[in-house]
């Protein structure tokens, strides 16, 4: 790894138990995350040149904290004595002596991913501050995992920090009758931070690791404080079930590897061993949710040792299931491609017809990418080509770009099928 890589990774790690130690010491979310995101830039700035501080946790808290320190000063003296403070109070960070690192890193960041769901925002709302807080996403990403335009995210975001602090928000835990429905927003947070790294919305890598190892490191301390929560070991046990294809889904030249295609050798078995444990357990003891669901099927995809050895009427079941306890397109999807692997193309096609008509998904690339991927199953090469190009179209992934040309090239390339018609289209 990069040394940038490996300092971006640190800020990312360390920015919870900076926020985390800030509202509690100065109990202001608002102005206590304006803070923490100079004291990143200042480091991301400073560290390359000057290496990386002993305790770098303790620099970010100093840090964060004379920038809170000097904003409420200037606040108070107005802009003449705020311009003499800076020209005279402006030392170099890396000399400053290293803060105290608070001890309590999993407390904290549960704390503050739950401060994030105050039952005060939406739940668009919790979900999207979460993201931002605490996963380190910034807002264009936000935008892309709710399907909303980037303007609409910050606005909501900038909205949901200034309700948070106008509803008194205490770091603390929040009453028992408040914490199930909190947990299951920052779980669907926790989620979506994952999966933006797993599938990156746009650019020219497919995974940012970076985005599901914090996931996973953030899931891990819910479940530590939850160890007998079966949504928390189910979201667990899926973020390791699925991660661990991840060094099998690019080749050398960063082109995406359909799952159909991985060479399973190449999956992390230490990630799989641990996730199926996870599951297994958690569904012995558990109420079934759409987390232990997910992680269910992709338990039977990890325990198949090659493609075409894959049970996929149990996972049609488990979709039929996971449907039912969270009906989403998304889920639809899914379960179209089990429908079609176990009862042929055209069953799945079946099932995708109402999502065409949907407003959440019609322009989504997926959709089409699913049902291109269909169509090319049952014969329908000219209306599996036409897919194809409107998902390279919709996606600003370069990887699933790449891969999605590919498909409708070779697909024109195809000589005799008089249904290609025009490939140049």
């Amino acid at each position: 790894m990069r040394r940038g890589d490996e300092i971006e990774d640190l800020l990312r790690q360390s920015a919870p138990q900076v926020l985390a130690a800030l509202v509690r010491q100065y109990r202001n979310f608002e102005t206590a995350e304006d803070a923490v995101q100079e004291a990143l830039l200042a480091a991301a700035t400073q560290w390359p040149e000057r290496g990386v501080p002993d305790r770098p946790v303790g620099w970010l808290i100093r840090v964060a904290s004379r920038r809170l320190t000097d904003q409420w000063r200037s606040e108070q003296a107005g802009r003449q004595r705020e311009e003499r403070v800076v020209s005279r109070t402006a030392p170099d960070e890396r000399l400053m002596p290293p803060a105290d690192v608070p001890s309590r890193d999993a407390d904290d960041t549960l704390l503050l991913l739950l401060l994030c769901c105050h039952p005060s925002l939406t739940p668009a709302s919790q979900i999207a501050l979460t993201l931002r807080a605490v996963g380190g996403l910034d807002n264009r990403e936000i935008a892309r995992a709710f399907l909303t335009p980037e303007a609409t995210m910050t606005q909501r975001i900038s909205r949901a920090r200034q309700r948070v602090r106008a509803a008194g928000a205490k770091f603390e835990l929040p009453p028992e009758h408040e914490r199930a429905e909190r947990m299951r927003v920052v779980l669907h947070a926790l989620y979506l931070i994952f999966n933006e790294g797993y599938t990156a919305t746009s650019g020219p890598s497919l995974h940012r690791a970076d985005l599901t190892r914090e996931a996973i490191r953030l899931t891990r301390i819910v479940h530590r404080a939850l160890p007998d929560d079966g949504e928390v070991g189910g979201l667990l046990a899926l973020m390791l079930l699925t991660d661990a294809r991840r060094a099998a889904r690019t080749r050398s030249d960063g082109s995406l590897v359909p799952l159909a295609e991985q060479d399973r050798g190449r999956w992390n078995r230490e990630s799989i061993d641990e996730g199926l444990e996870l599951i297994t357990r958690t569904l012995s003891r558990a109420k079934l949710g759409a987390y232990q669901l997910q992680a269910a099927i992709a338990a039977v995809h990890s325990e198949a040792t090659h493609a075409d050895e894959t049970d996929w009427p149990q996972i049609e079941q488990l979709y039929r299931l996971l449907e039912a306890a969270a009906p989403n397109p998304m889920v639809i999807l899914g379960h179209a491609v089990a429908r079609a692997m176990v009862r042929g193309p055209q069953a799945g096609l079946d099932l995708l017809e109402p999502l065409t008509v949907d407003g959440r998904l019609s322009g989504h690339h997926r959709l089409h990418a699913v049902r291109a991927h269909l169509l090319e199953l049952a014969g329908d090469h000219a209306g599996a080509l036409g897919s194809y190009r409107r998902a390279a179209r919709l996606t600003t992934s370069l990887p699933e770009q790449h891969y999605l040309h590919g498909r409708a090239a070779r697909l024109a390339a195809k000589p005799g099928d008089p249904r290609v018609a025009n490939p140049q289209a």
